[in-house]
C-alpha cells in the first residue's frame, strides 16, 4: 500500500484537458502538471503562459489548437497526444460556453451551439478516449465540468442549463458503463467563480450582492479553488469513486 500522499501523485501519467487557454481550464491543467502529470492543453487560443507555468512545473506540454464542437476534432486532439506522448490516461471535459436571454426570447443558435460544445464535445470526446483506452487495455480517469445549474434552473441560461444538467446524468451513464472496463468517470461543479463565464454577473451590482449573500464561505470562487479536486479525480486517490460529482461551491448548495 502507498502511502496516503503518494496516492494524489500523477507522474507518468498524460492529461489532456479542454478549454485549457485561461480561467479553470489553465488552473486545472497546471494542478495536474504540479502533481506530476504532462499536459496536453486544448483550446481555440494561444497557451504561451500555461507552457511556461507546466514547463516550469518540469512536465512536457503540449498545445493542440481545435474547435471541441467540431466532430474530427477528438480523433484529431488524441492522434496529436499520442504521436508526442504515446496516448492519455486523464480527460478534463472543461471547454464551455454560456449565452444569456430571457427564455422567449431565446435563439435556437445560441441553444445549439451551447448544447454542441458543452454537452456534445464532451460526449464524443470521451467517447474516442475510452475507445482508445480500451485499445490499449489500460485504466484511466474522466473528469466532466459540471455546474451548480447541474442542480438548479438559473434564469436567462437555457442552453447552459440544459448542457450541465445532461452532463450530470451522462457522467453517471458513463460511469455505469466504463466502470467495469477500468475507467473512472466523475465530475466537478463548480460554484460561482471569478471567470469570464461570469463576468456580466459580477458587474451587476445587485446580482454581485444576491450571490454573495447566498454563499457561506463569502466570496466568489477562484479557478485556484479547482485544483485539489481535480487532482483528486486524477490520482489514484479516487479509484473506487465512479459517477459522482463534487461541488466546489463555498457553501452554495449547502444553503
Amino acid at each position: 500500500m502507498k502511502p496516503v500522499l503518494e496516492l494524489f501523485r500523477v507522474e507518468g501519467r498524460v492529461a489532456v484537458v479542454t478549454g485549457a487557454s485561461r480561467g479553470l481550464g489553465a488552473s486545472m491543467a497546471l494542478a495536474l502538471a504540479e502533481a506530476g502529470a504532462d499536459i496536453v492543453a486544448v483550446a481555440r487560443n494561444d497557451n504561451a503562459s500555461l507552457k511556461l507555468s507546466v514547463e516550469s512545473a518540469g512536465r512536457k506540454f503540449l498545445a493542440v489548437k481545435a474547435d471541441v464542437a467540431d466532430a474530427n476534432a477528438p480523433s484529431a486532439i488524441l492522434d496529436a497526444c499520442e504521436a508526442s506522448f504515446g496516448g492519455a490516461n486523464i480527460l478534463v471535459n472543461n471547454a464551455g460556453i454560456i449565452r444569456r436571454a430571457p427564455f422567449l426570447e431565446f435563439t435556437g443558435k445560441d441553444w445549439q451551439e451551447v448544447m454542441d460544445v458543452n454537452l456534445g464535445a464532451a460526449f464524443r470526446l470521451s467517447q474516442e478516449f475510452a475507445r482508445r483506452l480500451v485499445a490499449r487495455h489500460e485504466k484511466g480517469k474522466i473528469i466532466n465540468i459540471a455546474s451548480m445549474l447541474s442542480y438548479q434552473g438559473g434564469v436567462r441560461v437555457a442552453s447552459y442549463t440544459a448542457s450541465k444538467s445532461a452532463l450530470y446524468g451522462l457522467t453517471m451513464l458513463m460511469a455505469n458503463e466504463l466502470a467495469p472496463l477500468g475507467i473512472n468517470v466523475n465530475a466537478i461543479a463548480p460554484g460561482y467563480m471569478a471567470t469570464d463565464n461570469t463576468e456580466q454577473l459580477r458587474a451587476d451590482p445587485a446580482r454581485n450582492k444576491a450571490i454573495l449573500e447566498r454563499i457561506p464561505a463569502g466570496r466568489w470562487g477562484s479557478p485556484d479553488d479547482m485544483k485539489g479536486a481535480v487532482v483528486f479525480l486524477g490520482s489514484s486517490a479516487s479509484d473506487y469513486m465512479h459517477g459522482f460529482t463534487v461541488a466546489v461551491d463555498g457553501g452554495w448548495l449547502a444553503r
